[in-house]
């Protein structure tokens, strides 16, 4: 029966990997059976696991695929068990490894950026077979973030000449004249996130080289009007607060041998109640063409602090299974 108890052993042949796997005093493991509700025991280089039988299972899957991952020279952070235990849990026979090891780029720091879902892995394909890709979700999935790493890795690779991202100046009803400055500093904040992307990828010199080069441009969405953009790697974040009008706009600005990502929250628009979203309208429009494809993220894709995917959660069980805004 799948609520029996079970104890299982398993043997880890090296000591060294082992101890990676197991964590700094454990806290590997320790994070493990309190996300499982197993018992684990460590004996040497072997693990003893005690609980339902079906929990004994996903923990001995999650080890033993996570322990082929450090073979495999992988660099394991505590965070991964947390996301390598929801991929099992959506898809029992998934294998962590296509996930995982899927290498998007690498930091300045030499840190590897890489998917930690499976609808962030799906993501990433879907922008290297498509000229187009929407991505829409919740805060905290990776959509910008992973977005702006495929660009990085474009430009670096030769892809693409350069990097365009661009957001509308539009944020939780308030107005940019309300802001001290010229236009430059009243859109600065908006951008900012942008910034802070490229910064963590490129290093902080670089990423200020290239956008002083010309090679990188952080913009409003204002400033896409009437200009065809070709060779690039486009993005356009928080695109629920696009109007029709802009979104239309934004998509026919794409050029030859460029590629584009578009990536908001449906749940989140901040257009004055009069104005429909164009991210909505896009979703509702274009989801038959062909080279242009639309990935969805939940809750579950969270990357951020545990109690980011918590909180998505409690909202959506308030709002019920209301319309999002602005969708008719």
């Amino acid at each position: 029966m799948a609520n029996s108890q079970l104890s299982r052993d398993l043997s880890f042949p090296n000591n060294t990997l082992a101890g990676i796997l197991y964590g700094e005093l454990n806290k590997n493991l320790q994070l493990v059976e309190q996300n499982i509700g197993v018992t684990i025991h460590v004996r040497g280089n072997g693990v003893t696991i005690t609980g339902l039988e079906h929990e004994v299972l996903l923990t001995s899957d999650l080890l033993e695929q996570f322990y082929d991952l450090i073979e495999k020279d992988f660099t394991l952070y505590s965070s991964d068990f947390a996301f390598g235990l929801r991929v099992l849990e959506a898809t029992p026979k998934a294998k962590l490894a296509k996930i995982f090891l899927d290498k998007v780029y690498i930091t300045a720091q030499n840190r590897i950026i890489s998917p930690k879902t499976q609808n962030q892995k799906t993501y990433i394909d879907a922008i290297r077979n498509n000229d187009i890709v929407f991505g829409i979700g919740p805060a905290g999935t990776g959509k910008t973030y992973l977005a702006v790493a495929m660009a990085v890795s474009a430009l670096t690779t030769g892809q693409v000449r350069s990097i365009i991202l661009t957001r509308p100046a539009v944020e939780a009803g308030e107005k940019l004249g309300f802001l001290p400055g010229d236009i430059a500093q009243k859109v600065n904040p908006y951008l900012r996130p942008l910034y802070d992307a490229l910064s963590d990828m490129l290093g902080s010199e670089k990423s200020s080289d290239f956008i002083e080069q010309g090679i990188i441009e952080i913009a409003p969405l204002a400033f896409m009007r009437g200009r065809t953009l070709s060779n690039a790697f486009i993005i356009l974040d928080e695109a629920q607060n696009t109007t029709r009008e802009q979104m239309k706009m934004f998509l026919t600005r794409v050029g030859f041998d460029s590629m584009a990502v578009i990536t908001g929250d449906i749940t989140q628009v901040d257009l004055p109640r009069s104005e429909q979203s164009g991210l909505l309208h896009a979703k509702k429009i274009l989801k038959n063409i062909d080279g242009l494809q639309f990935c969805a993220f939940s809750k579950h894709d969270v990357v951020r602090h545990p109690l980011v995917q918590k909180i998505i959660g409690a909202y959506e069980k308030n709002s019920g299974s209301k319309t999002p805004r602005h969708s008719s």
